[in-house]
């Protein structure tokens, strides 16, 4: 089997996994442990994806590599949802928006430290991708947490039952400065569908660390635009954003250059490539976005009100794309390389694009 097909067969037997997953839990389970533990999974993901891609002990052939590096990814993941849950979300049980919000922006600043940064300077201080892999996951969490505490303000929350006294007080409304942060991981995003180009017209933009500062701007830049249209001139709520801009996006974008391995336009050149890819992310997720929406009720099993105060449909939909369809694609595409579809593939998926 071959592209596109391939993809689109792996994709929706990823899909069918994922809504049954879905499907084993009530909305309050879900928005609780499930869905916060589902995002520790992916800064770990993200490393053993992109750098730490072949450890030594893991068996060349499939299943065994896939399930070998699935136990790894789970393994970290708990103690990152441990040491998460323990700090920033004070032990209460379950966890709150709060630490859950913090687990959401681990997952792009390890993506630009991981692809926008080529894993400098780590991959650099070490030649064991294990370790880099290792420094750049706490790196990551070290960064997330400094960000949080500057730029993250909880003080809307107060005198609701999930506050907690050592929430930050930063520059920005904390839902608002999670929609940016998230956009901008879109932004990164949509440089790879265009592989990097205009950067690679310069051959001196294209070393560490200037490629990854100047990926890191550009992305901010689109962030900061998409908030300004939506939020600004069109006054959606960014909740609006994250759920019906930001996040099938993201999702789409999966699907294109990890699913579909970027064969869809690949006959196109850049700049033309990169725009059909854009675009065609932004639909293909709309449109899974949109099947998600329509099939919430058969599988939560209640109508979810959508809009504050509770954006319980908002927080349903965004996390059962990114906390557990997106992690799912990843495990199929990256750990099993599409296995049983593609039963003759061993070793690690196709892995530079994400």
């Amino acid at each position: 089997m071959t592209q596109p097909l391939l993809g689109i067969a792996a994709s929706a037997f990823v899909l069918a996994i994922s809504l049954a997953f879905l499907a084993l839990f009530d909305l309050p389970t879900f928005l609780g442990w499930v869905s916060f533990v589902m995002l520790c999974v992916v800064p770990p993901q993200i490393v053993m994806a992109v750098i730490a891609t072949h450890p030594p002990f893991a068996p060349p052939a499939q299943p065994a590599r896939g399930l070998v590096l699935l136990s790894m990814n789970v393994a970290t993941a708990a103690v990152l949802a441990l040491i998460v849950w323990l700090t920033v979300g004070e032990g209460v049980s379950p966890p709150g928006p709060i630490p859950s919000q913090f687990a959401v922006i681990v997952v792009p600043t390890t993506f630009f430290l991981c692809i926008a940064f080529s894993g400098w300077p780590f991959t650099r201080l070490t030649r064991n991708m294990g370790v880099a892999g290792f420094m750049i996951l706490v790196a990551s969490c070290a960064l997330t947490y400094a960000l949080f505490r500057a730029f993250f303000n909880y003080e809307f929350l107060q005198g609701a039952p999930v506050y907690l006294q050592s929430a930050p007080h930063g520059l920005f409304n904390g839902v608002t400065a999670l929609v940016f942060y998230v956009t901008m991981l879109g932004g990164m995003f949509v440089m790879l569908h265009l592989d990097l180009w205009p950067f690679t017209l310069a051959g001196g933009l294209m070393k560490q660390p200037v490629l990854g500062l100047l990926w890191t701007i550009t992305a901010a830049a689109v962030g900061a635009i998409v908030m300004w249209i939506t939020t600004g001139i069109l006054a959606l709520d960014p909740m609006s954003v994250l759920t019906r801009v930001t996040a099938p996006f993201i999702f789409g974008t999966i699907i294109v250059l990890n699913m579909l391995q970027n064969s869809l336009f690949a006959a196109l050149r850049q700049p033309l490539k990169g725009a059909a890819n854009t675009v065609g992310a932004a639909v293909i997720g709309g449109m899974l976005a949109q099947l998600y929406g329509r099939v919430d009720r058969m599988i939560v099993g209640i109508e979810l009100p959508s809009g504050a105060p509770g954006y319980e449909y908002e927080l349903w939909l965004v996390n059962a794309l990114l906390s557990v369809t997106f992690p799912f694609l990843i495990v199929h595409a990256a750990y099993f390389a599409f296995w049983p579809i593609a039963k003759q593939q061993s070793g690690v998926g196709s892995t530079a694009q994400i």
